[in-house]
């Protein structure tokens, strides 16, 4: 597959969450906002997509007419050969300026076809998970902090499976914003049959079997206090809100999910939720773990789309701290002994050492999860023309890769 074709591969994957990936949306003149519009503008020169941008990508190279075509023209080099530099130069018997250099790793690159050949990593469709912010809500509503993204409803969510799944796209993670009138301090929503998240399970399942359906295991989306835990006296619980996340993981189960994705960070709760599954008869049901997820000041958007920022301090008591590597492997360890089938790396860019590390020590697939953050820094800095958002997308998107993960949530 050549490099145009893995931009617009990765348009698919994106979209609603930013919380993963740069790529981008753009919205037709009548202000539709679908992936069929954003595809098409990636398909269209720069000027056409964000005029703004064009206009300042054109002040930076108008010392040029326009495009510079090179001559063909073959120079006379002999007269350097008074005027070596370098001991180690010598001149050809085509006089020409010669190194003593039997490798020349620039042989690999000379080619699109040769760089084609020897490419290390190459990303497809089916390694970007698409999340989708969803609500119960008969509009889509605009996340002002993510440009280019939506909350959606249940029938446009079902839209963007559709036009995911014919771009190759075959994983979808929903995270859903809660009606406040339905959020308490022990999140009991979280395991309601009827709620948002089951039910755009079940209609995703129905139309479209084969879509691999992830969800996210946590209370914070549904909890009074903007937690991810039962609090008390200011005091969040761990064992307590393992219990609610493993009743949520089986709700999850049964309406379809075929993989859950405790985003909590609560100790002990991969093992719990294993158990919970499997006694439920939910064996096949996969894990993906958040391994590492650091607190970070890059998730402020996505608790924009989810209305789930902390009702008061912060999340640094069960998630990671920023400064720390060697915890890393402690969790890794023992989300692999409690059985996680998947761990993650949470922030993905700014913590690419974390997932080398992570997949050097353990055999299970490595997720990477470009955050809220990064998407709307890149996002703003290709809004106002200070980088070409396409090469900038994939070359994150390849930087990543490159760090071994098997999946990337965009």
């Amino acid at each position: 597959m050549r490099y145009s074709n893995y931009l617009r591969y990765s348009v698919a994957a994106n979209i609603a969450l930013v919380a993963t990936f740069l790529v981008v949306a753009w919205t037709t003149s009548a202000g539709s906002s679908g992936l069929s519009a954003r595809l098409s503008a990636f398909r269209r020169p720069v000027s056409m997509r964000a005029p703004a941008a064009a206009g300042a990508l054109q002040r930076r190279t108008s010392v040029f007419a326009g495009p510079v075509v090179p001559e063909t023209k073959t120079y006379d080099f002999s007269w350097m050969e008074d005027e070596l530099s370098s001991p180690g130069m010598g001149m050809s018997n085509k006089d020409r300026p010669l190194l003593d250099l039997r490798v020349r790793p620039r042989r690999n690159r000379r080619t699109d076809g040769m760089r084609d050949m020897v490419r290390e990593n190459i990303l497809t469709p089916a390694n970007f998970i698409y999340p989708l912010f969803i609500h119960d809500e008969k509009e889509n509503e605009k996340i002002v902090s993510m440009p280019g993204c939506e909350r959606h409803s249940l029938d446009s969510m079902l839209n963007e499976v559709g036009e995911a799944r014919a771009e190759g796209v075959r994983s979808v993670i929903l995270f859903p914003k809660v009606e406040d009138d339905k959020k308490t301090n022990f999140g009991e929503e979280a395991y309601n049959p009827e709620g948002i998240v089951p039910r755009a399970i079940r209609m995703i399942k129905a139309k479209y079997p084969d879509m691999i359906v992830i969800t996210d295991v946590a209370l914070d989306p549904y909890s009074s206090m903007g937690h991810d835990g039962i609090v008390e006296n200011g005091v969040i619980l761990n064992d307590e809100t393992v219990q609610q996340l493993c009743r949520q993981a089986v709700t999850q189960a049964e309406a379809g999910a075929d993989i859950v994705a405790p985003s909590d960070m609560m100790d002990g709760r991969i093992g719990a939720i294993r158990d919970a599954l499997d006694v439920e008869g939910y064996t096949n049901v996969s894990i993906i773990a958040y391994t590492a997820k650091y607190a970070s000041a890059y998730y402020g958007p996505f608790r924009d789309a989810l209305d789930s920022h902390p009702g008061f301090g912060n999340k640094k008591t069960y998630q990671m701290d920023p400064a720390n590597t060697r915890e890393a492997l402690l969790e890794a360890e023992l989300d692999a002994q409690e059985g996680a089938d998947m761990m993650m790396v949470k922030p993905g860019l700014p913590y690419l050492d974390i997932i080398r590390l992570l997949k050097e020590a353990s055999d299970v697939p490595i997720a990477a999860y470009h955050v809220s953050g990064e998407y709307a820094m890149l996002k703003a800095a290709a809004e106002r023309g200070w980088l070409n958002e396409k090469d900038v997308a994939l070359e994150t998107l390849l930087c990543m890769s490159g760090e071994k993960k098997q999946h990337v949530i965009w």
